[in-house]
């Protein structure tokens, strides 16, 4: 018997694990207790063993023989050799008569699977063939919160700083069942004395001890986050010292185009853009300097928040009001009673969690994928953010800090794509400050490139372990597109339903059978600075290879090995390592980690400014108004209107069985979970004759779905949460498959109605109905497993229960 310590790689809590292996086999994972994030493990990293051995993984590559639709694709076993000759010929013939950018590479989410250990390596791939195109999940994800946010602090949202915060805020996201590591940190700092709040439509994990849990309406969020802002500006609960002199909201904006009032400075380096403030105490306007971030001359006594001040350009009277009043007269339109009708929250709850923000200080915050996953997301992310500084808490000890991380050298690759081929990105055009801006393509846009060649055509794809049609929104087009591709080959450990259309499946190892480096582990400072090299417990099983081994045997192929380090993948780990100052010996032999004495500067912006335009919060964005969209939060048309066809709000959430669409063949987690649920309230349920474990069909305009029914009263009115991503049979416990024409959650929403910034899709707040189903679905039937592939089969998730 061994131990090895690690971490478990399969969320991105990532936390610190001790793996035993026996006579050859993973027999158990448990918490490590010295780690950073070692207090914490939830059920799927216990169950690993299981994952790494399952008899459904594949083991070898195998190539297609028969016509893609027909029900058996005739898996034939070939060689490694064979099959990467096949993939990069096809990737060169594409590119010589199409370019570069018609083949697209697909990468699963690095939050919530390994596929983290090789993300950067996927990426240079990709830009070292030429392509932009990287097929990939963040808008439905995290690019609010660790991009988009840019739009407003000019960086992400950074972390909260548990150990010193005295109010948590958590919207949208639940970390018992995403991030058990910030789950005991804020049940820790709960324990000491902090308050939480928590908005969402579910009373799970933390909002059960929560001082105020917001039931939120699905798809409301903006207009609540309004409201309670609204009441802290009108009680007066806001740093107005911090909003002054760190945010935007002085500069004077003109009302007869919305942009900031300016004028032209000369300088040496030519002619300066200078905004304008008011200076309400010395009634004299104050020029502002956005590029060093400063006022020219004397600053100003008290910049003015409020006020009209009439102000003249080249003879002509210009009327302006400061970039706060607009954010003010916004959240004004959303008092507390009429919030409470839009969202569902009592406006006595609104009043009381205004309240909470300002006197419980400092203020930490976090959202996640219920704010990402929706029609409004980028607005609800602003509103959210702004909301939270009002307190004054942002960067400072105890609110979002960015904790000081090992530094490491990028390989992502940009540099090595062609100057402007960054701009030819899908969707680029449409969305301009979206996941597009960083080569991130939706599956909207991607279909439409290979149906329709527009804005030209993509005939190749190159996946690792995305299965876009279980975890992205109902795309009719995605299922011809991936039929009429020219090539697909698909990397993965398991034979999901989206490679069901492959031409070639690579088999991937398990992460515990390869390496896998974390440069942080975003959880105070300790952990922050913790740099770890998690090596390999076991041999990789049958044929399968990690990510990081078929990038760097496709670039050998490709002729692109002095990219990668002349194949070398320890050389490639070296160079990325090396600003840390640390060898990869060192690492080696301490695979437990290595603390680095890293130290965080706690408010930044007291020497460099905000990265933004102004170089301050961007209460007002300018940005955002030359893209034509709403410079501050702004509630749009609603998109979603209920009717009388379909009167109810549809929302999901992760369990803590199962992530996204993983794990469902593992019996222990299968167990305890065996069918799909939806969650109602029970007198939803009562209105329409539902009883608890009655199948259930949840129906929207675009399509339907089954489910067992779950009646709880931890739920927002008219709301119901229904599970996405089930497909894997069990065959340990005799539990089916399930079809995903029949069972599929985002079978229910569209992808015509997404955030006009960022593409994220309608995925919560859908409207939709409920209605039991008699009789019951018969019993389904059972799929061979991936690995079984000399086997005549149905194709995966497509022959189960009817």
């Amino acid at each position: 018997m061994s131990e090895i310590r690690g971490y478990c790689p399969l969320c991105i809590s990532r936390c610190g694990a001790i793996s035993t292996v026996e006579a050859g086999r993973l027999v158990k994972v448990r918490p490590d207790p010295e780690h950073p994030t070692g207090g914490s493990f939830c059920v799927k990293g216990r169950a690993a063993p299981e994952l790494v051995h399952s008899d459904q993984r594949l083991r070898y590559p195998l190539m297609r023989t028969r016509p893609k639709g027909d029900t058996d694709p005739g898996w034939r076993r070939v060689s490694w050799d064979e099959a990467l000759a096949f993939t990069a010929e096809r990737i060169r013939q594409s590119a010589e008569a199409h370019g570069a950018e018609s083949v697209a590479f697909g990468v699963t989410t690095p939050s919530g699977t390994a596929v983290a250990d090789a993300f950067g390596w996927i990426h240079r791939l990709a830009h070292a063939v030429g392509s932009p195109n990287v097929l990939f999940a963040t808008e439905n994800c995290n690019w609010h919160k660790d991009f988009g946010s840019a739009l407003t602090f000019g960086s992400n949202i950074g972390i909260p700083d548990f150990d010193r915060t005295g109010c948590m805020l958590f919207w949208g996201f639940n970390p018992s069942t995403s991030w058990p590591a910030y789950a005991r940190a804020a049940a820790e700092a709960k324990r000491r004395g902090a308050r939480l709040i928590v908005v969402d439509p579910r009373r799970a994990g933390l909002a059960g001890s929560a001082d105020e849990w917001l039931a939120v309406r699905p798809g409301s969020d903006l207009v609540l986050a309004l409201s309670i802002a609204g009441e802290m500006i009108e009680k007066g609960w806001y740093d107005r010292d911090f909003v002054a002199h760190w945010t935007n909201g002085p500069l004077l904006v003109r009302s007869d185009d919305g942009r900031f009032m300016a004028a032209e400075r000369s300088a040496p380096q030519g002619a300066q853009r200078v905004l304008m403030a008011w200076d309400a105490r010395g009634q004299r306007t104050a020029a502002y300097d956005p590029v060093r971030g400063a006022y020219l001359g004397e600053p100003p006594d008290s910049p003015s928040l409020f006020g009209d001040v009439v102000l003249r350009e080249q003879g002509h009277e210009v009327r302006c009001r400061p970039a706060f009043q607009f954010f003010a007269e916004r959240c004004a339109q959303y008092p507390p009673e009429r919030a409470a009708a839009l969202s569902g929250v009592p406006a006595m709850q609104i009043r009381e969690t205004a309240r909470l923000l300002h006197s419980s200080g400092p203020v930490s915050f976090f959202h996640w994928a219920g704010i990402c996953q929706q029609a409004e997301a980028t607005q609800s992310g602003r509103a959210i953010g702004l909301l939270c500084a009002l307190t004054g808490s942002f960067g400072a000890p105890g609110g979002n800090v960015r904790f000081a991380v090992p530094p490491l050298n990028d390989i992502m690759g940009y540099d090595l794509l062609p100057q402007d081929r960054l701009g030819k990105t899908l969707g680029r055009a449409e969305r301009p400050l979206g996941p597009s801006a960083k080569g991130w393509i939706t599956s909207r846009d991607f279909a439409r490139a290979v149906l329709d060649a527009e804005p030209y055509p993509v005939r190749g794809l190159l996946s690792f372990g995305a299965d876009p049609l279980l975890t992205k929104p109902n795309t009719p087009s995605l299922d011809p597109a991936l039929r009429a591709l020219d090539f697909y080959v698909h990397a993965d450990m398991f034979l999901n339903p989206t490679a069901e259309y492959a031409d070639l499946v690579l088999p991937v190892a398990s992460p515990w059978e390869r390496e896998g480096l974390a440069a942080g582990f975003q959880l105070g400072e300790r952990g922050s600075g913790w740099l770890q090299l998690r090596q390999p417990v076991l041999p990789p099983q049958g044929e399968s290879r990690s990510d990081t081994a078929i990038v760097f045997a496709l670039a050998d192929r490709l002729g692109l090995g002095d990219s990668f380090f002349g194949g070398n993948q320890r050389a490639g780990l070296r160079h990325q390592i090396a600003p840390t100052g640390i060898g990869l010996e060192e690492l080696e032999r301490h695979p437990q980690g290595v603390p680095l004495p890293l130290e965080t500067v706690y408010r930044p912006y007291l020497h460099d400014g905000f990265g933004t335009p102004t170089k301050r919060i961007e209460i007002y964005s300018e940005t955002l108004l030359d893209a034509g969209l709403a410079p501050i939060p702004e509630p749009g048309p609603d998109r979603l209107p209920l009717s009388d066809a379909y009167p109810l709000r549809l929302t999901t959430a992760k369990w803590p069985y199962f992530c996204h669409s993983q794990h469902h063949a593992m019996p222990s987690l299968r167990g305890k979970l065996p069918e799909p649920q939806v969650e109602l309230g029970p007198e939803l349920a009562e209105r329409k004759g539902i009883s608890e474990g009655d199948w259930v069909r949840i129906e929207s305009e675009v399509g339907s779905m089954r489910a067992r029914a779950r009646i709880t009263d931890r739920l927002a009115v008219d709301a119901i949460c229904a599970q996405y991503g089930w497909w894997e049979s069990c065959p340990e416990l005799g539990l089916p498959d399930y079809a995903i024409d029949r069972f599929n959650y985002n079978a229910l929403i569209d992808d015509a109605r997404f955030d006009p910034t960022s593409g994220s899709n309608a995925m919560r707040g859908y409207p939709c109905s409920i209605a039991r189903v008699v009789p019951a679905p018969p019993p389904a039937t059972k799929v061979n497993s991936g690995n079984d592939f000399a086997k005549t089969s149905s194709p995966v998730g497509r022959a189960g229960v009817a």
